[in-house]
């Protein structure tokens, strides 16, 4: 999932893992199937995460990243 991946790393996201009102925020940041993220930087608690996505970076909690299955 998401939260498995290092600094640095980038993978493609092959499922979402949610419902409702936390799907459509996801896809409203841009993290659809099939779209390459990478693990930009954790934050010092290592909660929140940075990813790029689109050419954007956005911030996702542990518990959001792994509702998002990737492969690398």
């Amino acid at each position: 999932t998401l939260d498995n991946l290092k600094r640095g790393q980038t993978a493609v996201v092959k499922k979402i893992s949610t419902r409702a009102a936390e799907r459509r925020r996801i896809f409203d940041l841009g993290i659809t199937p099939g779209t390459r993220i990478e693990n930009v930087m954790p934050s010092p608690l290592n909660d929140p995460i940075a990813y790029r996505v689109r050419h954007s970076v956005i911030a996702l909690r542990r518990e959001q990243a792994r509702l998002i299955e990737v492969e690398e």
